[in-house]
């Protein structure tokens, strides 16, 4: 059977029904602090592993996104509860990110929206990133 709506078609409908912020956009909101700012980073654990996150990412992988943010889901991370963020998503590309934002706006949210470009532009424009390492050590024993 054919495919009668590649993912580039998928990608596009749902960029036009989401908010989307450039990396510089999003950099900005950090140096100045903003509380309301929630990165996710919806890449595959094998992706962080090796090419590391933004640092304060929350990491939610695609393949659970849904039931993370969902209630009444067994797997609900209370994180996604907080009405007060804005919950920014970001993969590799922002393709993956485009549609989970789209899915996660489907379900109610409206404090959600993703980066062009994804971690790919994010590298490209030198913003900081913390190997998975790193984030560990950060952690608090315990």
């Amino acid at each position: 059977m054919p495919i009668i709506k590649g993912f580039r078609a998928l990608v596009d409908e749902a960029s036009a029904q989401i908010t989307t912020y450039n990396v510089a956009q999003i950099q900005a909101r950090l140096q100045a602090g903003d509380p309301q700012l929630q990165l996710v980073d919806i890449r595959d654990p094998r992706e962080l592993e090796r090419e590391g996150s933004a640092p304060g990412a929350l990491h939610a992988p695609r393949g659970m996104l849904e039931f993370w943010v969902d209630p009444d889901s067994p797997y609900f991370k209370p994180a996604f509860a907080d009405e007060n963020k804005e919950f920014v998503l970001f993969c590799g590309a922002g393709w993956r990110s485009a549609l989970a934002t789209k899915a996660l706006q489907d379900m109610g949210m409206r404090n959600v929206a993703h980066i062009a470009g994804g971690f790919t532009d994010w590298v490209k424009a030198g913003a900081p990133v913390e190997t998975l390492e790193q984030r560990r050590l950060k952690k608090p024993a315990g």
